[in-house]
């Protein structure tokens, strides 16, 4: 079975971007190499802070829909639920040479 995952990411001064992708690791990766979309590239919005998981796409897909809709309170106080410190939660997944894969970029 397919997994699917919502996912926030954050830019050093905190900016927010939520998603949905079936490959995590891949998409987190297009966004630290400034391949994501042209919001995270403007804005260098490429920390992970926050993801879910599900074997569903429309759930998913709902799931990113309603995390969209809320005010920015309710985004950090998701993120600040499971990780107050607002570390990348990727930072360890790739190669050290990955540029901003540093877990301090996302603390401002």
């Amino acid at each position: 079975m397919r997994r699917y995952f919502v996912y926030i990411l954050s830019s050093r001064s905190r900016v927010l971007y939520v998603g949905v992708t079936g490959d995590i690791v891949r998409r987190v990766l297009q966004h630290k190499q400034r391949n994501g979309s042209q919001f995270t590239t403007r804005y260098r919005v490429d920390c992970l802070v926050h993801f879910e998981e599900t074997d569903y796409v429309f759930a998913a897909l709902e799931r990113e829909k309603e995390i969209k809709g809320w005010r920015r309170d309710k985004k950090i106080r998701l993120i600040e639920g499971s990780n107050p410190t607002w570390l990348d939660l990727s930072s360890e997944w790739y190669d050290s040479k990955i540029p901003n894969a540093d877990p301090s970029l996302c603390s401002g």
